[in-house]
């Protein structure tokens, strides 16, 4: 499906856009193959195109046909953009999104022919991210594998039979690597407020969230049975537990803050 007569098309090389870039060509993506849009690179992606030897154009060029189109834009701007991408798009174009809130229906209106709607989220700068992706009838399931492989550069990829759940998957984990963050910016100004200097407090909460993390990617156990692990009868984690698991405690906040996220999801899709 990708070559260079029919090249891998990415729109937008910024944050997310740029991290599946470096993913595909850490893993062996023919230079060649690809062709990226962009009318502002940074100067750190335009060097890394040029060392890698990558055609970056700041408009699309014409007698390109596109095998997979990515489309790495930001949601607001994709009216604006998409009518000026057509002429990539031929037969057997498959149309990838990573923009939150906009549906494969808004595609295929400027597009047609194959979209598949994907929500990957920033740890894939990392080569550690997870995304959620939905394919239209018309992505066959040879296209499907070539955009799990594309996709799969960064993490592992989970795909959904009905586009609705995708509202779910931004707000669990497109949106969700912000609300660890928080936990660590929460942590540290509670070590700060147990007597603790700011900075040793922000560099003990950071490591022990990523540390945690690290741990549950490796182990086979679930995350109730790591808590469990860790949780000595009546210590000083049961105590802080106690407070956390009460009635109105982490998981209320939680189900109100998912169900703002997938609501605004769903705003942005009209």
């Amino acid at each position: 499906m990708i070559s260079p007569s029919t090249p891998l098309v990415l729109v937008g090389a910024g944050n997310m856009g740029g991290a599946m870039l470096n993913g595909w060509l850490d893993a062996g993506t023919d230079p060649a193959s690809i062709l990226v849009i962009d009318p502002k690179p940074s100067e750190a992606m335009a060097q890394r195109l040029a060392k890698a030897g990558v055609r970056c154009e700041s408009s699309p060029p014409a007698g390109v046909t596109a095998g997979v189109l990515m489309l790495a834009v930001k949601p607001q701007m994709m009216e604006a953009v998409l009518p000026g991408l057509t002429g990539l798009v031929g037969p057997h174009t498959v149309s990838l999104s990573i923009a939150a809130g906009k549906t494969i229906a808004f595609f295929e209106q400027y597009l047609g022919g194959a979209v598949v709607r994907s929500i990957p989220n920033t740890p894939a700068m990392v080569g550690r991210g997870i995304t959620g992706a939905v394919a239209n009838a018309a992505v066959s399931a040879e296209a499907r594998a070539e955009i799990d492989r594309l996709l799969s550069v960064c993490g592992p990829v989970e795909w959904l039979e009905d586009e609705a759940m995708i509202d779910a998957v931004t707000a669990v984990s497109g949106s969700g690597p912000a609300y660890v963050f928080y936990l660590v910016e929460c942590m540290a100004e509670a070590g700060r407020k147990c007597g603790l200097p700011a900075d040793l407090a922000m560099r003990l909460a950071r490591a022990t969230v990523t540390g945690a993390g690290e741990l549950m990617h490796r182990s086979p156990d679930g995350a109730a049975t790591l808590r469990q692990n860790v949780t000595s009868p009546n210590g000083t984690t049961a105590a802080a537990l106690a407070v956390l698991m009460a009635d109105e405690g982490m998981q209320p906040l939680f189900d109100a803050a998912l169900k703002a996220a997938a609501d605004r999801s769903r705003e942005l899709a009209g």
